[in-house]
């Protein structure tokens, strides 16, 4: 089988095609068209026919390629975290802006949050998550990226310590009910998913507690649901946070919530 051969396939939509014959080759886009009648190996067309019938049983293009983009850099991935998504690169822009030194990178999961920021700022960063199989994708990650940043295993604040500029985060936020339903749940880890009853179970764990761990004047940066802003605002409002913003993502949904929280003098 040559390549045009494969790319001809009638299987999948074609960039996906190319996509996964550009990982077996190791070829760019420009390769697959100049070497188009390069002969597959046997190795290669197995593999190749193998990613297809997995990709057709609905399995992600990331976990098959065990990789994915997020702000201009590709991160090792395996069920054990979330995919990258675009609009989790609303949070990079936000904390990009607040420029802290200090930041804390809650259910980092793959770590890229927490490893963006500590080299697009070269911030002190911390991240924590509550899964050990998440927190190894995530050094894999720093080591690959020559980030420094401290992984913890904790269960949100659980074994963090010290005082940050910024606490990020992108928790679970799906509500349980309707996690079942969905897609995502057949391959996506339901610990990073599963956000119990509406979806805002974790975040009232957070909010309250991240008080303690703001510096004077600290933001709180999270990740949200489309339909969680009134309801997440009102949790802040009520824990005393102030300057609450909210922001849209490019499709027009509510995705991020920051907010700042001062102590009383």
């Amino acid at each position: 089988m040559t390549i045009s051969q494969a790319l001809a396939l009638p299987r999948l939509l074609v960039r996906q095609r190319r996509k996964l014959l550009r990982a077996i080759l190791g070829f760019s886009e420009t390769d697959l068209f100049l070497r188009a009648e390069r002969e597959l190996t046997p190795e290669q067309t197995a593999r190749y026919l193998a990613y297809i019938d997995r990709r057709e049983q609905g399995e992600p293009i990331a976990y098959i390629l065990g990789e994915a983009s997020f702000y201009g850099r590709d991160f090792y991935v395996t069920p054990a975290v979330l995919i990258p998504r675009p609009e989790t690169e609303e949070l990079i822009e936000d904390a990009k802006r607040l420029a802290p030194t200090r930041v804390l990178d809650l259910c980092t999961g793959s770590g890229i949050l927490g490893i963006t920021l500590q080299k697009e700022l070269s911030a002190s960063v911390v991240a924590g998550d509550i899964s050990s199989e998440a927190l190894r994708v995530a050094r894999r990650n720093a080591d690959r990226h020559r980030a420094t940043i401290q992984l913890i295993e904790s269960d949100l604040f659980e074994h963090i310590e010290g005082a940050f500029d910024l606490i990020i985060t992108n928790p679970p936020y799906i509500d349980a009910k309707v996690l079942p339903e969905l897609e995502v749940a057949r391959y996506e880890p339901v610990l990073a998913l599963d956000g119990g009853a509406g979806g805002l179970e974790i975040y009232q764990r957070i909010i309250p507690e991240a008080r303690s761990y703001l510096n004077d004047g600290g933001t709180l940066l999270m990740e949200i649901g489309y339909d969680q802003a009134k309801a997440i605002t009102e949790m802040l409002t009520d824990n005393g946070y102030h300057a609450i913003r909210t922001r849209k993502d490019l499709a027009g949904f509510d995705r991020v919530v920051q907010a700042e929280y001062r102590r009383e003098s």
